[in-house]
């Protein structure tokens, strides 16, 4: 818009120094003067560091024109960023992820008037819950393996998806039919899912292992309490309002979060970031020969066996991976369980302690306690002990990472229980309350722990595997959703929920395997050599 007058790279700066390398097997300084309006000049070949991937690896061949970063404190480098536009991306990246949250059960409150309206079932009506969570889970499958195409990078999928997600939102706050309400509701999850599989990697493309669970921790929160916060903040405007009311609100959310990402997030994909530096040295040079090192892997490579192998990579890790394939399986379950407590909460509540939709919806503020409370844990932990350590003794076994997770794995359990057998309406609605503060706390330190063991396992495939996790959670919190009313009503809530922290048991089990066993696991996948 402004002729390129402003907010210029360095490239095309006045006085940029033109790396040593690039000139040397380039065309001469003096016969390419003419294509740019800036002087560039010469500089030592040790600014540059030639043969040196955007992951910190060695080239396949060191003699082609190798753009990288221009030295170890490049401020371009979204690891060299400074904190406070870390903090700027981290901040639009976790508000992204809680409203797209947030959007799924920020419709639990209107299922009645749904019912009433549509005049279909409690279970038809649920879908408008399930669906939307099958969408996010749906949508990495083809949103993951573009974040992971250097020439989309992160952004592209981010900000035209979310376009899209915003622009359904208003035909979902008008349709007048219940089978059109519950496409659009599928459509929303599935164009609002790319923060939920690359919103890790991005905070993995800026923040160091020391510092990656911090970012994490951030992201890991807004995603928590994204769904718990959802019925509060439509309750009291359903009930003046009608059902609509709550599509509508999630397009007033949205739209503010679109239009500042739009004009404030920067691209944290180090390969993307590369490609177009490239781009613009071959531009201002007239050297033709100068790429980055993922458009060389790329240009080896048709696109269409790189999206394949990004689809498949999930799925391919967890086969062959079994730490990975329980670090998976067991937060699909503690995310299944979470999903069901929204239908267990209107069949406990109303009938044992006479709240009305509202109070109902408020209980949902103790899940948001117990992981204020975790948060508050678990970053004194990190201070404390994980980050001197790491500062003292440098990289240890991913495994590490997992200690907090072993004491946390424990409370899921024990929260279940409390709640199953303290919702008979005798004892005050607070103790089963607690229970939930217990759980929630609980899942969110064994979840941060495990995402984080999941972005340290393979960080060539960081993307790939929140996605897979990110597939699985949703597939069995879907489920749960339909089939969790039909066994509390069966069973009845203290049988149901027992069984339910039952089968949490399992999960303590396999997170001391994980923790003892993990580094052989993987040393024994064809993917170790990338941990």
């Amino acid at each position: 818009m402004t002729g390129n007058r402003i907010l210029l790279y360095p490239e095309e700066k006045s006085g940029f120094v033109l790396p040593a390398n690039l000139e040397e097997k380039g065309h001469s300084i003096e016969s390419d003067q003419s294509l740019s309006d800036s002087p560039i000049t010469p500089a030592p070949a040790s600014y540059f560091s030639p043969g040196v991937n955007s992951e910190g690896g060695h080239t396949q061949d060191d003699t082609n024109n190798i753009v990288g970063w221009y030295g170890p404190d490049d401020p371009s480098s979204p690891r060299n960023w400074s904190s406070w536009k870390k903090r700027l991306v981290t901040f639009q990246i976790c508000l992204y992820t809680f409203a797209i949250y947030s959007g799924s059960s920020i419709y639990v409150p209107a299922e009645p008037q749904v019912m009433e309206y549509f005049q279909v079932s409690q279970t038809k009506a649920s879908l408008g819950l399930a669906l939307y969570v099958l969408g996010y889970g749906l949508g990495p499958l083809l949103f993951s393996p573009l974040s992971e195409v250097p020439l989309y990078g992160r952004n592209i999928p981010y900000i035209t998806s979310f376009i899209i997600f915003v622009i359904l939102c208003v035909p979902t706050a008008l349709v007048d039919n219940y089978a059109g309400f519950m496409v659009l509701r599928l459509l929303q999850g599935f164009f609002g899912s790319p923060c939920l599989a690359s919103g890790g990697a991005s905070m993995g493309d800026m923040y160091s292992d020391i510092y990656l669970p911090l970012g994490l921790t951030s992201w890991v929160a807004a995603a928590y309490g994204g769904p718990a916060l959802g019925p509060v903040l439509s309750v009291f405007s359903i009930a003046e309002k009608g059902w609509r009311w709550a599509m509508w609100e999630i397009l007033w959310m949205s739209a503010p979060i679109l239009i500042l990402m739009v004009f404030c997030l920067p691209e944290t994909s180090a390969d993307n970031i590369l490609l177009r530096r490239a781009e613009r040295l071959r531009r201002v040079t007239g050297n033709t020969k100068l790429f980055s090192q993922s458009e060389i892997t790329q240009n080896r490579q048709k696109f269409y066996n790189m999206l394949l192998d990004s689809l498949v990579k999930p799925v391919e890790i967890m086969v062959k991976d079994p730490a990975i394939l329980f670090a998976n399986v067991y937060t699909s379950l503690v995310y299944g369980i979470y999903y069901s407590f929204f239908e267990a909460f209107p069949l406990v509540y109303p009938a044992k302690y006479g709240f009305d939709a509202k109070d109902v919806a408020l209980i949902f503020i103790s899940i948001i306690i117990g992981c204020a409370v975790a948060v508050v844990v678990y970053i004194v932990y990190l201070y404390t002990s994980l980050m001197p350590d790491l500062k003292a003794n440098g990289r240890r076994p991913h495994e590490h990472r997992l200690p907090p997770a072993l004491f946390a794995s424990f409370g899921p359990t024990i929260g279940l229980f409390i709640f199953a057998w303290t919702t008979n309406g005798n004892i005050h609605w607070a103790v089963s309350a607690l229970g939930i503060v217990l759980y929630a706390g609980s899942v969110f330190i064994v979840l941060q722990c495990v995402l984080v063991y999941l972005s340290l396992a393979y960080p060539k495939y960081e993307a790939s595997l929140f996605a897979g996790n990110d597939i699985s959670r949703s597939a069995v919190a879907f489920a749960f959703i339909l089939f969790s009313r039909f066994m509390f009503i069966d069973l009845g809530i203290d049988k149901g929920v027992t069984l339910l922290a039952g089968l949490s048991v399992l999960g303590i089990i396999g997170m001391f395997i994980l923790y003892f066993c993990g580094a052989g696991l993987r040393a024994r996948s064809r993917f170790a050599e990338h941990s």
